[in-house]
């Protein structure tokens, strides 16, 4: 019997399966950095990476928590720049700053963005991709409530072993709410 256990195996034992589905997670992530041209390993299209369908499903959950936290972390930001220091970091100012009450109720309201970043890191493992997931990925979806990513299912399988392919891909549209379907009401 398979009572709570969730999720499917991939044919690797659970450590390396987190292993892989991290790694799936930071590399999508990844490839919203900008990159050279003519770099090495520079995706052709930025937010999306070609995986397995069985992958995709599996590591698609984890990318939208971690959006998610982001985005918790981020609005913790926005709080505390109220509280910010006025002046420059080691200068007389920000040391009268660091030693008053609005330097504690700036650390008071940043631990929630803290926490939020400590979080994605452990769940992603990868600082860099944690810096861009912060500064360029949650921002775009501060307006939408759910869904960033989506799955494409390609029609051509791997060539070794026919395994079916997809592509995983972060959600550029802006929500709408005319593509909202309105509720129905039960008649009584």
């Amino acid at each position: 019997m398979r009572h709570r256990r969730k999720g499917r195996v991939l044919g690797r034992s659970p450590s390396h399966q987190r292993a892989m589905l991290r790694n799936l997670a930071s590399s999508l992530v990844l490839t919203e950095r900008e990159f050279e041209p003519g770099e090495p390993g520079a995706p052709k299209v930025a937010g999306r990476v070609v995986t397995t369908v069985a992958k995709a499903k599996e590591v698609r959950p984890l990318v939208e928590k971690c959006i998610t936290i982001a985005k918790r972390g981020l609005l913790a930001e926005k709080a505390a720049e109220v509280f910010s220091a006025p002046a420059d970091r080691d200068t007389a100012e920000w040391k009268k700053w660091r030693q008053g009450e609005q330097w504690q109720k700036w650390a008071q309201a940043m631990a929630p963005a803290v926490t939020s970043r400590r979080r994605v890191l452990q769940l992603l493992g990868d600082k860099q991709a944690i810096r861009i997931l912060f500064s360029t990925i949650a921002p775009r979806f501060t307006d939408r409530p759910g869904g960033y990513t989506r799955i494409l299912k390609l029609a051509m399988p791997r060539l070794g072993d026919a395994g079916p392919r997809a592509i995983l891909e972060f959600v550029n549209e802006p929500v709408s709410t005319a593509s909202v379907a309105p509720k129905l009401e039960s008649v009584s």
